[in-house]
């Protein structure tokens, strides 16, 4: 028997592992543009096929959380993300690296996956702490991975910076494959039919509906800031190297240390209000952004604050929707995810765009303008439910009965 805190702490740090493989080349691109022969254009693409990646993992992979054994499901996609980085490390022309960064985007999914299994395990009153704890690992995942890929790009070159990432994947699948649970959850439908259903759960909850809304507003716009900045700080004037780009992601060290108070009071005031804080922290930062990018101590500053609004938003959003209804939690998970990172998709290919039209005071405009919409949405109040006699109440997630496969008893059997 295993305590539910150990084995989310576990998750946390798979996830935070899995995650930072779809940051770690940014600092690089312009490293693998000139060693495999690829265009600036085209190399903008290696981020937006790991998005892709990522979608394909949450549509198809995402669900399996409901119905799988955390073990084998966590240990497998790991191992796939693996192979993915060695083709990356292989690579010698633009097609085969952007098919790797699809595998490894795919097998990022893993870090969803955990979020979910870290939901269906905790108790309600304590389902915010858990989401935010392995939201923690995700961030400190994003916040390192950028720093850790440029210093060792810098150090071993692009190749052995994604050999490194391999390394450190396979350790995260060992220990998955010796401490995570071996029970399958007690599944509610067949794969197949599972995944037909999925569209059907967006128009069935509107809670749903809302938290897909706000968070695809969010993402876009922290995917289009980090893919601006990069592409900026490395043309003139700046001229800055993978290291020293690497270095602004210390900035999002704000959102790593907001995100435990922020599951906390997610569970004592609900998430809605820890939703609206955070878009109102991120605006401001987006409006320091909005300024230049010659002053890096205000750069910094901005990408603090836009880093620990999207953070928290996204912590406290999830565990939202896992309070639907948590037998369902790889489902509902899976469709938001798939929406937030086909939004998060959409703000890494216009990055570019974006400054060839209007420079950086385009981009940060329209992360700006993409933040004030999600916290005005998110200030808005929510209708409560009509209950089935038609009399109007607000949705309370149901404790889980004996065996039914959710809460922590089914957590701590291994």
């Amino acid at each position: 028997m295993r305590s539910p805190r150990g084995g989310v702490g576990l998750l946390a740090c798979t996830a935070g592992v899995a995650l930072a493989n779809n940051y770690a080349v940014q600092p690089a691109l312009g490293d693998v543009a000139r060693d495999t022969g690829t265009s600036t254009a085209a190399i903008g693409l290696v981020t937006t096929a790991a998005l892709v990646g990522c979608i394909a993992g949450f549509a198809f992979l995402l669900p399996l959380a409901d119905r799988a054994a955390p073990r084998r499901l966590v240990t497998g996609q790991l191992a796939m993300l693996a192979c993915g980085l060695l083709l990356a490390a292989a690579a010698h022309g633009p097609g085969t690296l952007l098919a790797a960064y699809v595998i490894i985007g795919a097998g990022a999914s893993v870090s969803a996956q955990a979020s979910a299994i870290a939901g269906r395990a905790a108790a309600g009153e304590r389902r915010g702490s858990a989401v935010a704890l392995v939201a923690a690992g995700m961030s400190a995942g994003i916040l390192l991975s950028r720093l850790v890929g440029g210093a060792l790009t810098h150090a071993l070159g692009w190749r052995g910076m994604l050999l490194t990432f391999a390394g450190l994947v396979l350790v995260c699948a060992a220990g998955a494959w010796l401490r995570l649970p071996r029970d399958r959850p007690a599944p509610t439908a067949g794969y197949l039919a599972t995944l037909t259903a999925l569209p059907g759960l967006l128009r069935r909850y509107r809670t749903l509906r809302r938290a897909v809304l706000t968070g695809s507003l969010w993402y876009f716009a922290f995917s289009l800031v980090w893919v601006a900045l990069t592409v900026r700080l490395a043309q003139p004037p700046y001229g800055l190297d993978a290291a020293a780009i690497g270095l602004y992601s210390l900035a999002g060290a704000l959102g790593f240390a907001a995100l435990p108070v922020a599951g906390r009071l997610s569970d004592r005031f609900g998430p809605r209000a820890v939703i609206r804080a955070s878009m109102g922290a991120a605006a401001v930062g987006a409006a320091l952004l909005c300024t230049g990018l010659d002053r890096p101590a205000v750069t910094a500053l901005g990408l603090a604050l836009l880093d620990a609004g999207c953070f928290t938003a996204q912590a406290a959003n999830q565990a939202r929707i896992l309070a639907v209804d948590p037998r369902r939690g790889g489902s509902l998970s899976g469709v938001y995810l798939l929406l937030y990172f086909l939004a998060g998709v959409a703000g890494s290919a216009l990055a570019a765009p974006l400054l060839a039209v209007g420079g950086w005071p385009a981009a940060a405009g329209a992360v700006l303008g993409a933040l004030l919409l999600a916290g005005l949405l998110a200030a808005r109040r929510e209708r409560p439910v009509r209950s089935p006699a038609g009399s109007r109440t607000r949705y309370t997630p149901r404790a889980p009965r004996r065996g039914s496969g959710t809460g922590a008893g089914w957590w701590t059997r291994s």
